[in-house]
């Protein structure tokens, strides 16, 4: 029989690429990754990896392997979740990871729900990139991530992986009071073709670059800002325009106004909920799933009230 743990070393390796990046992700030791793998490729009775550079690469048996793997540890989720649901155990701690922007509408109020429920659910939220959700949900850091997919986010029907659409949450240009645009009800994309734009975060940034370049412009970008309050403050001022997320309040800038372009569906970013494959059923996943849910349908309703 292969212990898990060394099927673990193989997937999280494959994912990170380097015994160093594996051994952090599993809060490891490099020299104990390295044993746990020669222990793997002992007890298969073949050579499941050949250094490429600085890099381990799989070799044919390895991805033989792996592809088992993935669906042995689907399996285990499974067996999780039908012994959870045999002993009714509800008493766990859960950790779940999401954007920055996720928290106000989505991610906090489910834990707080979570928390108030019975029985009560602990819950630990952490800011997480979407390039990290995966490799931490892959590692069993987190169990589950709130993130919107990348063009190098692995595909919908990964198998190591069970992803759903959460919401869809649309993209409205901001502009500051008293801007020509400001008055409209509805705004076309190469209306800004002109303006000067903030540049937000990176993932952000190069959605406003794709949906700029569909409209047939590439936005002329003078100032940067990595959070969206310095973002806001910039328009504020009158410095530039940007499009901004509806799951981003604007409470704190009164100085500035959302304006929805127009589009066939308009633009907006897809947000989901991503867990390991087989795990969605296992109690405390489950629940923690449904309030996200019912957290996303109130954001649907209140998204085009908020300031």
């Amino acid at each position: 029989m292969v212990d898990l743990r060394l099927l673990q070393a193989l997937r999280v390796l494959h994912a990170q690429g380097t015994v160093t990046a594996t051994a952090r992700a599993l809060n490891l030791s490099p020299s104990a990754v390295s044993q746990q793998l020669r222990q793997l490729s002992q007890a298969v009775g073949a050579t499941l990896l050949v250094r490429d550079g600085r890099r381990l690469r799989l070799t044919p048996a390895g991805r033989v392997l792996l592809r088992h793997a993935d669906g042995l540890f689907a399996q285990w989720e499974r067996i999780r979740a039908d012994l959870a649901d045999e002993e009714g155990n509800q008493h766990t701690t859960l950790h779940v990871g999401g954007f920055a922007t996720a928290f106000g509408a989505l991610l906090a109020p489910a834990a707080s729900a979570l928390h108030r429920a019975a029985p009560p659910l602990r819950v630990r939220v952490t800011e997480t990139d979407t390039g990290a959700c995966y490799q931490q949900l892959l590692s069993g850091r987190i169990d589950i991530a709130v993130l919107t997919p990348l063009p190098d986010s692995p595909p919908v029907d990964d198998p190591r992986f069970d992803q759903q659409p959460l919401m869809d949450d649309q993209q409205d240009l901001v502009v500051p009071l008293g801007h020509p645009l400001a008055g409209l009800d509805v705004v076309d994309l190469p209306q800004t073709a002109t303006e000067t734009w903030i540049a937000p975060h990176h993932d952000q940034h190069r959605l406003i670059e794709s949906l700029c370049g569909a409209a047939g412009f590439a936005p002329r970008t003078d100032h940067h800002a990595g959070d969206w309050s310095s973002v806001l403050a910039l328009i504020a001022h009158g410095l530039g325009v940007c499009l901004v997320p509806r799951l981003v309040p604007l409470t704190a800038h009164p100085g500035v106004t959302r304006v929805p372009v127009r589009g066939d569906p308009p633009p907006c970013r897809r947000v989901l909920t991503c867990v390991r494959s087989g795990s969605r059923q296992q109690p405390v996943i489950a629940r923690a799933l449904t309030a996200l849910q019912e957290q996303a349908v109130i954001a649907r309703r209140l998204d085009r009230t908020r300031p």
